[in-house]
């Protein structure tokens, strides 16, 4: 490939760099190994894509998916003195450069291609259309690395991420030693599924409140800034230029700003994103030869534009990382507790991140593998499970200070008293409950957090408390012991309600145990309420 690009622009001292985007995490990111130097990353391994490039570069080369160049970095430097992106290029000595997006044909990102050269004007958006006569023979090495890569990938979480929990592992385990005997004696042979009969499930879930509620009002928050400044640059050129269409523009636009002042309606966000893109965003060259004013206006407004969204990204933004950093903390306390939890006795754990965090366990004599199972150890998660719910929402609202979206949170934990068996299911490669009658507790689980507490509108789950779901009268007694027992410990308030829930699709008879959680901070050995917390980060 090498040869290629010196046969192509026969220039001296001609440089090979490549880096590879995210667009999950909107970074720039070194390749492994050192094959190829990267002069946007330069020392670094990972850079942010607004401070490795400047707008227009991201625009240019990670939207539009187009070739980037730069005929002489130090006059680049000169009118652009304040901009801090592409600082790495003069630090390696390169003074013209081309950056080109390698594209496959699913119109994915495979990274960018960067080419330098030690002198100006060497190489400029001219010969940069060279490229395209090997651009192909680039995609298809790429596409067959990309390919080594993955397979390298897999078979590295194969071998240290595998999806079986170390509780059951012995059962997998036995059933490939008795697959490879048959094998070996000649016996055709087949993987049989994993099953565990007559466990206990628990399931809990701490989830943030009104999360759909708390993103649309970013996306509001976020359309009405951009419509705001669009609308001033759409004044600024009527007065420039008296045209009627200019009033009619401003009449669609108006009332596009009164469909969501109160509330965001299901489809309104990409309707007003296509009005700007399709409908005023083509007509800002020609704003921009009317005054300077306005064009000042217009590169202020594009500048405030994310460059992959196109949007204004601002309060959509801290509303995401407020719950990635929920999400991290929550699911690293569970983590870390479950550790412990399991030398008390092995059951099998799960937990995935929603907008929360929820976990499923089960425990019984199948899985306890070489153990002898005993109720009182299920009596003892269950316990746990309450500790660690406790534990979690003071984790939490010692975080909700730091978060740029102050969220709350509402926790729940479902008793299922029954016993059920769990099958793991080689094609999903994850345990799923198995049969007909035990189907009705993925029912409850899926339908839970909806649930209204019986003659009311509201929601079982409410911020600052900790609901108890059940449907007997033994496991109401029994969760009631263990209330009285944390409330000992501060860990809960005096009143407990008993409640009835609404019917669900498909379940009645569910009743909840809804008690108050107290909260510590730090070595603080006070205990506050829920509003006593909340005047406390107020002020």
């Amino acid at each position: 490939m090498w040869k290629i690009f010196s046969s192509l622009y026969a220039i001296p001292d001609l440089t090979v760099g490549f880096c590879t985007y995210n667009p999950d995490e909107e970074k720039f990111e070194r390749r492994p190994g050192k094959e190829l130097p990267s002069f946007i990353m330069g020392e670094e391994t990972e850079l942010p894509g607004d401070v490795a490039l400047c707008k227009h570069s991201c625009k240019k080369l990670l939207s539009e998916r187009k070739y980037f160049a730069i005929a002489d970095v130090d006059k680049f430097f000169e009118k652009n003195e304040k901009d801090t992106s592409y600082i790495n290029l003069k630090k390696q000595g390169v003074r013209s450069v081309i950056f080109a997006p390698i594209v496959a044909d699913d119109m994915s990102l495979y990274g960018i291609m960067e080419l330098g050269s030690p002198r100006p004007l060497e190489l400029n958006s001219v010969n940069a259309q060279k490229l395209e006569d090997i651009m192909p023979y680039m995609i298809t090495a790429i596409s067959r690395a990309k390919i080594e890569e993955a397979n390298q990938v897999e078979a590295l979480i194969q071998q240290e991420y595998t999806s079986i929990h170390p509780s059951v592992k012995w059962k997998f385990e036995r059933e490939v030693h008795t697959y490879l005997k048959r094998q070996f004696q000649g016996i055709t042979a087949s993987l049989r599924e994993i099953v565990f009969n007559h466990v206990y499930p628990l399931y809990g879930q701490i989830d943030i409140k009104d999360s759909s509620k708390a993103r649309n009002e970013a996306i509001r928050k976020d359309l009405i800034i951009q419509l705001s400044h669009v609308s001033k640059i759409l004044e600024k050129a009527k007065a420039a230029e008296p045209l009627p269409i200019y009033e009619e523009i401003i009449f669609r636009l108006n009332h596009h700003m009164k469909d969501i002042i109160n509330i965001l309606s299901a489809g309104s966000e990409q309707t007003i994103l296509d009005f700007l893109k399709e409908e005023i965003h083509p007509f800002f060259d020609h704003f921009k030869s009317l005054n300077s004013d306005i064009a000042h206006s217009i590169d202020e407004y594009i500048n405030s534009l994310d460059p992959l969204h196109e949007a204004i990204y601002d309060h959509r933004k801290n509303y995401d990382e407020s719950v990635n950093l929920i999400n991290k903390k929550l699911a690293s306390v569970l983590d870390r507790k479950q550790e412990k939890a399991q030398k008390m006795f092995p059951h099998y754990f799960e937990r995935y991140k929603t907008d929360g965090v929820e976990h499923n366990m089960y425990i019984g004599a199948s899985i306890a593998y070489k153990k002898t199972y005993n109720d009182i150890y299920l009596y003892n998660l269950r316990l746990w499970q309450l500790q660690i719910m406790w534990e979690m929402e003071n984790e939490y609202y010692a975080l909700k200070k730091e978060l740029p979206v102050k969220l709350d949170v509402a926790s729940l934990v479902l008793v299922y008293n029954s016993p059920l068996s769990i099958r793991f299911r080689m094609d999903e490669k994850q345990f799923d409950v198995d049969g007909t009658y035990n189907a009705r507790y993925e029912i409850i689980k899926k339908r839970l957090d909806k649930a209204l507490v019986k003659g009311s509108e509201d929601r079982v789950t409410q911020k600052g408390k900790i609901a108890i779901v059940y449907s007997g009268s033994k496991d109401e007694e029994e969760y009631l012991r263990y209330i009285r027992f944390l409330q000992e410990k501060k860990y809960f308030g005096k009143k407990v309600e008993l409640l009835e829930l609404e019917e669900l699709q498909g379940v009645t008879g569910l009743k909840a145990l809804r008690v108050e959680v107290l909260y510590k901070k730090g070595e603080d050995t006070r205990v506050y309420t829920y509003e006593d917390l909340m005047k406390e980060i107020n002020s």
